[in-house]
């Protein structure tokens, strides 16, 4: 408590400050708003109403798309920066961007593009040297993904190298460190971002698996090579609300955040019934009167991201003073993000807000 209160002002101004953005996010009941846009100019006028971009369909699209990433960045620096220690949670949040980023500019090496791809910035809290692109050991030397120098280099950079591995290897590596920052949290900090955490963990890894299997036609061995298996301790608080919630659990060992994927290898993709008492069956797409039912992944991703979405918005005010609330305000803005440019990509498609809500499952 005595750290809490040494830093409690700059907590109340990154709180007030994360209030005042959310305010105006689409967000919660502004999330509504969106459902009537019909263009992509009218989508970003009323995103960026200070800015006129007269420009072609695919052109805007691009454009638009890349100022969606840079004003979330923005937004969650402004918080990040409200603290004058940032905590390491926060900072991780944060590099997702970089670890994608990463992903990117893995691909284009791959496609044989040699220019360097629209980044994101993260000012002082960045660690890779993209500006090096393509030269690899010049970008990761001294990083945390410097371990790809291991690799054969002249594999990926042809394109004949399985990058889905190495992408899975770099979430594993991402979200291992997230794990590990909350270790310098009290257990009041850490709470709601603890149970975030493990849930998501929890739905990559099942997402990861379902996309697999489908699309890439992997059996269960291959597939289960591509997990992440980090371990967390399952004694979770309760969150209070109306969200159902898994029986809570105190001072149990730690367990996989890989078993619901795990066990969802022996699970048959064509056969609802047999998912019946799996975790996460509420995710997965209903089965329709006539129709042969199939998992479907893309179904199963929006409802774990809207699922977690909820979670996140719904502690966001618990307790206002605690780092775990401003995890929830980066949640939030980075699952913005994502809304704002499949809307911008639906549009694109000549899609309405309404359809690109009903295909993204979102409430």
């Amino acid at each position: 408590m005595q750290t809490v209160m040494q830093d409690a002002g700059e907590r109340a101004f990154a709180y007030t400050k994360a209030c005042g953005i959310i305010g105006k996010s689409f967000v919660g009941n502004r999330i509504s708003i969106l459902t009537g846009i019909r263009s992509l100019s009218e989508l970003d006028r009323l995103i960026f109403p200070e800015l006129r971009r007269e420009l072609p369909s695919r052109e805007l699209l691009l454009d638009l798309e890349d100022r969606l990433v840079k004003r979330a960045v923005k937004q969650i620096l402004a918080v990040i920066n409200s603290y004058s220690n940032p905590p390491e949670l926060l900072i991780r949040q944060l590099r997702s961007y970089e670890y994608g980023d990463l992903k990117t500019c893995l691909h284009y090496l791959a496609g044989g593009m040699k220019t360097l791809p629209a980044l994101s910035d993260i000012g002082r809290f960045k660690t890779m040297h993209f500006e090096a692109f393509p030269d690899l050991k010049a970008m990761l030397a001294g990083t945390e993904a410097d371990f790809i120098l291991a690799k054969d280099l002249r594999a990926i950079q042809s394109g004949n190298f399985d990058l889905p591995a190495l992408e899975s290897e770099l979430d594993k590596r991402y979200y291992q460190r997230l794990k590990e920052s909350l270790g310098h949290l009290s257990a009041e900090d850490r709470s709601f971002a603890e149970r975030i955490i493990a849930e998501e963990i929890s739905l990559r890894n099942c997402v990861w698996a379902f996309r697999l299997r489908t699309y890439f036609k992997k059996n269960a061995s291959e597939t289960g090579k591509y997990l992440m298996d980090i371990k967390m301790h399952v004694g979770l608080d309760e969150i209070p609300g109306d969200i159902r919630q898994h029986k809570p659990i105190r001072h149990l060992r730690e367990i996989s955040l890989a078993a619901e994927a795990f066990e969802s290898l022996d699970l048959p993709l064509d056969s609802r019934a047999d998912w019946r008492f799996w975790r996460w069956e509420k995710f997965l797409n209903p089965e329709k009167p006539g129709e042969i039912w199939e998992v479907d992944p893309r179904y199963f991703q929006n409802a774990a991201s809207e699922y977690l979405y909820q979670l996140a918005m719904h502690c966001l005010h618990q307790v206002p003073l605690a780092i775990s609330t401003a995890f929830c305000y980066v949640k939030l803005k980075q699952f913005e993000e994502d809304l704002l440019t499949s809307i911008a990509e639906g549009l694109g498609l000549g899609m309405g807000g309404k359809e690109v809500f009903e295909l993204l499952e979102v409430r």
